[in-house]
């Protein structure tokens, strides 16, 4: 079977197709958090539709114990440069993150979030309607352990000079302001 030519809506977002690996492990850090390492694995990739798919899975460096999962698309406004990344979580949380795409950087920052009402306390509440949008408030867990609710989340992918993928991911919480909480460079391993 032939692989699926790349709807062209899609081709500015091209130099993030392949499986990436972590490389070295990614770093975690938040002023309420002891600093941690992670692997992970990225898989991007189309099916001939105007859409990315995406998957994030990360794993303890020592035991490989899977840690945060999270899976969804990543979509371009036709002739824009605006984007929308939409991901389920293992956590049980739906998120909807919004940016735009430059050249071969990619920012984006929380728009809307969902949690499955079963999910481990505290549940999602909305922020009142008088603070600044995005501004949505959410569980986070990490390595099992539960931490804070955020309020705003900003991704930043790019890839560097060397053709390695980086992400940076920053968040506000209730009672931080707006401060990196991880970094994790990647090695393409497969087209």
């Amino acid at each position: 079977m032939e692989p699926p030519k790349m709807n062209p809506v899609v081709e500015p977002l091209s130099w993030m197709l392949g499986t990436w690996l972590s490389d070295p492990p990614g770093a975690g850090t938040y002023p309420t958090l002891q600093p941690f390492q992670y692997l992970e694995e990225v898989h991007i990739s189309h099916v001939g539709q105007p859409m990315l798919n995406f998957s994030f899975n990360s794993f303890h460096p020592d035991t490989r114990k899977p840690m945060h999962r999270e899976c969804g698309f990543i979509r371009l406004k036709p002739d824009t440069n605006k984007v929308a990344f939409v991901s389920a979580q293992n956590t049980g949380v739906v998120e909807v993150e919004e940016g735009e795409v430059n050249g071969q950087e990619l920012c984006i920052a929380s728009h809307s979030i969902a949690r499955i009402s079963f999910a481990k306390e505290p549940h999602v509440e909305q922020v009142s309607p008088a603070l600044p949008a995005p501004s949505c408030l959410v569980f986070a867990e990490v390595c099992g352990v539960s931490l804070f609710l955020h309020r705003e989340i900003t991704r930043k992918f790019r890839l560097n000079s060397e053709g390695k993928l980086e992400q940076t991911v920053s968040m506000a919480t209730t009672t931080q302001p707006m401060t990196q909480h991880l970094h994790v460079t990647y090695k393409k391993v497969t087209p």
